[in-house]
């Protein structure tokens, strides 16, 4: 019988972490060796944190006793510094990250690219582990090649810090290359409040919506001569992301260096 992988997970009692500790408690393949999260949640068994079984993990909020429990990879869905902090001390440690925050700057990317491929390191960071999202993306890139004119709309929950998402913002570099270029306004824009018209990611529109009962949606809106075409992916709610997180896991050691998208692990022929 093959190894179990040994999982740590960072941001434990977060909402993402807490999906990652039920859904990877499961798995025939894997165990849960380690588990980060805030000072309240210290000494406490990350799986009844979680709302399922006890696992016999307590909560730590000291990273380097996470790293030192022999993990082969840290699931971190931390925001921004955290984030990256986390991955750099897992890759210098000889863990693969795998990092689902967004609101990374392309310099820390490169940076921790870097990293993992000078220490042959796996890492991992996607903008967004649900499949469907990342098909949405690639269709969206087909459909920019004949449908030049495109807006963006991403709708979140209120407590996410960052907009645009990362989700959006990689589907903007995507349609962005799938197309020759930003056509040309028909009339010139005034904006009588600022913002209304959103901001530009590559020469695309982009709009940020952040409000109570959502979870995570985007639609990718083209327009042509007497049609439109609406690609729309909707997250119901954090499980959605489990089934790219378990892929994501099960490939990241095989891995010669940092990967940035959940699409290089699926094939798909997404260029950037």
């Amino acid at each position: 019988m093959a190894e179990k992988i040994r999982v740590a997970i960072a941001g434990a009692a977060g909402r993402m972490g807490r999906a990652s500790v039920r859904t990877i408690a499961k798995q025939d393949d894997m165990i849960i060796v380690a588990a980060l999260g805030r000072a309240n949640q210290v000494g406490r068994d990350a799986g009844e944190v979680a709302g399922a079984a006890a696992i016999n993990v307590k909560i730590t909020e000291s990273l380097d006793e996470v790293l030192a429990a022999g993990a082969n990879v840290l699931v971190d869905f931390a925001p921004g510094a955290a984030a990256i902090a986390h991955a750099r001390a897992a890759i210098t440690s000889g863990v693969s990250p795998i990092v689902g925050g967004t609101g990374l700057s392309s310099q820390e990317i490169n940076d921790l690219t870097g990293l993992s491929e000078a220490r042959r390191v796996g890492a991992v960071i996607a903008p967004n582990f649900a499949i469907g999202a990342v098909l949405m993306m690639d269709f969206s890139r087909q459909a920019a090649k004949y449908f030049p004119h495109v807006e963006i709309i991403e709708l979140h929950h209120d407590r996410k810090r960052d907009a645009p998402s990362g989700t959006a913002v990689k589907t903007a570099s995507l349609v962005a290359a799938g197309r020759a270029g930003p056509p040309a306004a028909p009339v010139p824009e005034e904006e009588t409040i600022a913002g209304a018209r959103g901001g530009r990611v590559e020469g695309v529109r982009v709009h940020s919506v952040r409000l109570p009962g959502l979870v995570a949606h985007q639609e990718v809106i083209f327009g042509g001569p007497g049609q439109t075409l609406t690609i729309r992916h909707d997250s119901i709610n954090e499980e959605s992301f489990m089934s790219g997180l378990l892929l994501a896991v099960r490939k990241v050691r095989s891995l010669p260096g940092l990967v940035y998208g959940l699409e290089k692990l699926l094939e798909l022929p997404l260029k950037r």
